[in-house]
């Protein structure tokens, strides 16, 4: 019975602090799931997305080209060219090789080619797209354009630099490779692929893996340039990896081996060019010291190789009417747009069963089988 005097609000019991609050959880239950199961649907569509959209080419195979190649690190763009099966020859290097344009290729060998140079390539990183490649089929021809780097004593150690390199899209079967590629990088690409195939977007490579990354010829400032090349600056976005000390005579230079592998894995009636790019001579070593030893020592093993395996190997990293102009480039590294079909001009020559250049523009150290 209430106590005489009370009211009967402060003898009634308060209600229980979780049904007092039920409304309120019921709707903070309500949000999450829906957030939640927004999220999912989102993230659903993503994946589904870049499946549909194949950034990356993993549906590449003969007979079935990939979209159009939007990445701008070239070792997420290669592997589907290799896989497409359009191309039975292939460029493997550095940017110094890049502006070789595969149709000058094309009409110099008879062969189709794609040019699989990546921006600031390792050898590690070079040779295992040269793999894929000769998975994927006979090859008709290869030209690998070697820097410096493939005489260094620590290639087998410094495999990689600081951009992205994806093993999982070199593997023979990448099929499983659409969760990897779930991510916001492949997203992002996948957006430019749907831009690009709705001609809102220009690819950034041609479809043989072809494009011009220095600076319109029309820029070019003399000048600059010479600052660039004799200031070890750079003039282009993308440049080799830093060269170290090569090996000293004798060391072992581990790259060596894998193009030795590389060359004799190919079939007996494959083309084999090696050629060392021709960079400024600001960049080469002085000669008579002992940098300039352990190089010739390297280009020395490589042209033994070449013997060895049928292949053509060709030197322009030497002082030449081109690597002593400066108006031939854009700094040390990377020579300017038409000296590229000067060097093909110069491989088909070699091909052909010439020696040294008369003017010295490279010097034949093998002659191709």
């Amino acid at each position: 019975m209430p106590a005489p005097g009370l009211p009967r609000s402060v003898l009634s019991a308060p209600e229980h602090p979780a049904r007092a609050g039920a409304p309120g959880s019921d709707a903070w239950r309500c949000f999450c799931a829906g957030f939640l199961g927004l999220a999912l649907v989102l993230g659903l569509a993503a994946v589904a997305g870049i499946a549909l959209l194949d950034p990356y080419g993993l549906r590449a195979a003969p007979g079935r080209m990939p979209g159009p190649l939007m990445d701008g690190n070239q070792r997420f763009m290669y592997p589907q060219v290799v896989r497409s099966g359009a191309y039975d020859a292939a460029v493997f290097g550095t940017s110094t090789a890049r502006l070789l344009d595969p149709r000058d290729l094309d009409a110099a060998f008879e062969h189709r080619f794609a040019n699989l140079a990546m921006n600031a390539a390792t050898p590690w990183e070079q040779a295992s797209l040269a793999r894929l490649f000769l998975r994927q089929g006979p090859a008709k021809a290869v030209l690998f354009a070697l820097d410096a780097t493939w005489c260094d004593a620590d290639a087998d150690r410094r495999r990689t630099t600081f951009r992205p390199f994806p093993p999982w899209l070199y593997e023979p079967d990448p099929s499983f490779g659409v969760l990897r590629q779930a991510n916001w990088q492949a997203l992002t690409v996948a957006g430019r692929v749907l831009l690009a195939r709705l001609g809102l977007e220009k690819p950034r490579l041609r479809a043989d893996g072809y494009g011009v990354f220095t600076p319109p010829e029309a820029a070019y400032d003399a000048a600059r340039a010479a600052a660039h090349i004799h200031g070890g600056g750079s003039a282009v976005e993308d440049a080799p990896p830093a060269e170290t000390e090569a090996a000293p005579q004798g060391e072992a230079m581990p790259a060596l081996g894998w193009l030795d592998e590389l060359l004799a894995a190919l079939p007996e009636e494959t083309l084999r060019l090696v050629a060392f790019m021709p960079v400024h001579v600001a960049a080469q070593p002085v000669p008579g010291s002992k940098r300039a030893a352990r190089e010739a020592d390297c280009k020395a093993r490589v042209a033994a190789i070449g013997r060895a395996r049928g292949a053509g190997v060709v030197d322009f990293r030497v002082p030449s009417p081109v690597t002593t102009r400066d108006a031939n480039y854009w700094d040390a590294l990377h020579y300017r747009l038409p000296v590229a079909p000067r060097i093909v001009a110069a491989l088909a020559a070699a091909r052909a069963g010439g020696g040294d250049d008369p003017d010295g523009f490279y010097r034949v150290l093998a002659r191709p089988r």
